[in-house]
């Protein structure tokens, strides 16, 4: 009996565009700040909890499952008493890089704008936006801050 491996659930499910399969994979209020801690490098849960203010054990577990079905996340077990679990990012989760430092910037250029409503584009041009999206575009990497 052969195996077919299955494609991640995203893959599977009939979705209009790539952006409404990017929120589906990565979207919720969890899983990018569970990203921007891996970006980091390995981590075990406990340290992700202690990272991420406000979530519960269960909701960890689920948004960590979810993401691994996704091919986002890898997880190791060590068997070893006490029981040791790691995670990090794959490849693919790698990928997403970029989309976590754009948002990065676009977040620091909205917080910095001025307190006039946002009119366009031209509002969010500070200084420090301005530099990081240039960074971007050279292909540098931006040091994520965690909260």
């Amino acid at each position: 009996m052969e195996l077919i491996e299955q494609p991640p659930k995203a893959a599977t499910e009939r979705l209009s565009c790539p952006v409404e399969t990017t929120l589906d994979v990565i979207g919720g209020r969890w899983k990018v700040l569970i990203l921007r801690e891996l970006i980091q490098g390995v981590q075990r849960f406990n340290q992700l909890h202690r990272s991420l203010k406000g979530i519960t054990q269960k909701m960890l577990t689920q948004q960590l499952r979810e993401m691994e079905e996704d091919g986002l996340v890898h997880r190791e077990v060590y068997l070893q008493v006490p029981p040791k679990v790691e995670y990090s990012l794959t490849d693919v989760g790698k990928t997403l890089q970029p989309i976590l430092e754009a948002m990065h910037c676009w977040g620091e250029a909205y917080l910095s704008r001025s307190s006039v409503p946002l009119a366009g584009v031209d509002a969010l041009a500070s200084a420090d936006a301005l530099a990081s999206a240039d960074a971007l575009a050279r292909g540098d990497t931006i040091a994520l801050q965690s909260q």
